[in-house]
């Protein structure tokens, strides 16, 4: 397999590093962390404005329709910068809109293009792991239409987003008490939880339709648990499962691809830190011990490569079990190689690795973050047992 980009995606990684280079230093994410504001607007309208906002969206909204490998590029930088916009829901979002909704959803998209709005989904239930079924349940209305009860895990920008895809066990029954027999299971084949449902599907809730708790999160983004009650909601695609198969393995694949970004922007700060940093007359990156931890750090991130671009190509390449596979473990490594790389990362910083006000704690934050988010090494573990 070669890993190598080919030009478009080669180009988009230029643009977008371009981008964010010149849109994320220091300066400018100190004033964004004082600001108090959701994500960094500016920056918003600038990756609008290269395109790169549309280049995962379908052509009816204006965008490229880019795929899976494009997103993990995008996402890739983003985390090396550790961009403070909401890129990863956004895209993972937009792009589950597009593969399994309608032409006028897929057309909807466009203001995401233009940078005019932003989207995000509530893969995880409370409690539960990424991929398990939801605890939100939808039954017909009296209109006939769906209407959501319950309530979803914490959502990034639950409360900025101008639609949340929020998946669903359908209740099939008569008038909508649960009429199945089987229950679920988890998008990666394991087993799930009992139930009465008919399958789970995915719904968008507009932004105020929903009972919003606001939950900060560690990486300073704002997080939202939306509490439904008879929300109306608006189905993509069927009730079937597949289209929360496809959410969940795509969200898999841009955490992955933003924990890769994460630890290289990491190790670049560390390596920088120990050319200059001097100890007894010599620079920190002259002793031993030192450079056989980078070499730790590293390798970590290597490792991580080699499994988020297998997977994200064949995902690309609609090889879904073995992508499947492939993200499983590039998983496992972003919640547990790389965390530990990055505490060692802290640790050659000294005391400075662990200064809230030192850029190296973005990182971190970030790292723990997406760990959390991708369930932690027992469940990761848990998935590759269950697919092997």
């Amino acid at each position: 397999m070669d890993f190598n980009l080919d030009e478009t995606q080669d180009d988009l990684r230029e643009l977008a590093a371009k981008v964010l280079d010149r849109e994320t230093t220091t300066a400018r994410l100190d004033a964004h962390d004082k600001s108090g504001a959701p994500y960094d607007a500016g920056l918003w309208g600038a990756l609008a404005q290269a395109g790169l906002l549309g280049a995962c969206l379908p052509e009816e909204a204006g965008g490229a329709g880019l795929g899976p490998m494009e997103l993990a590029v995008i996402l890739r930088e983003s985390g090396r910068h550790v961009a403070p916009v909401p890129l990863l829901q956004s895209l993972v979002t937009a792009m589950t809109v597009a593969r399994y909704g309608s032409g006028e959803q897929r057309e909807a998209l466009a203001p995401l293009a233009a940078g005019e709005t932003l989207l995000a989904s509530a893969p995880k239930a409370p409690g539960r792991d990424l991929g398990a079924a939801p605890a939100v349940t939808a039954r017909r209305g009296s209109d006939g239409g769906w209407v959501l009860e319950g309530r979803t895990g914490t959502v990034p920008y639950g409360a900025e987003a101008s639609s949340v895809l929020v998946p669903a066990v359908t209740q099939t029954g008569p008038d909508g008490a649960g009429g199945g027999t089987g229950g679920t299971r988890n998008a990666d084949g394991t087993g799930g939880q009992p139930g009465a449902g008919g399958g789970i599907g995915l719904f968008l809730i507009p932004r105020g339709a929903a009972a919003v708790t606001t939950v900060p999160l560690s990486t300073g983004e704002p997080g939202a648990v939306l509490t439904l009650e008879d929300v109306p909601g608006e189905p993509v695609g069927a009730a079937d499962g597949e289209a929360f198969r496809g959410l969940c393995r795509l969200v898999t694949a841009g955490a992955v691809a933003t924990v890769s970004g994460v630890l290289a922007g990491a190790l670049a700060l560390t390596t920088e830190h120990l050319r200059t940093r001097r100890q007894f007359d010599r620079a920190l990156a002259e002793f031993q011990a030192v450079t056989m931890q980078v070499a730790d750090v590293y390798i970590a991130g290597r490792a991580l490569d080699v499994a988020v671009w297998s997977g994200v190509w064949r995902l690309a390449e609609g090889l879904v079990e073995e992508a499947e596979a492939d993200l499983a473990v590039a998983a496992l490594t972003a919640a547990d190689s790389a965390v530990q790389a990055l505490y060692t990362c802290q640790h050659l910083h000294g005391g400075l690795g662990v200064d809230v006000s030192y850029p190296l704690h973005r990182y971190f934050a970030w790292g723990k973050h997406h760990a959390h988010l991708l369930g932690g090494v027992e469940a990761r573990l848990d998935t590759i047992g269950a697919l092997v």
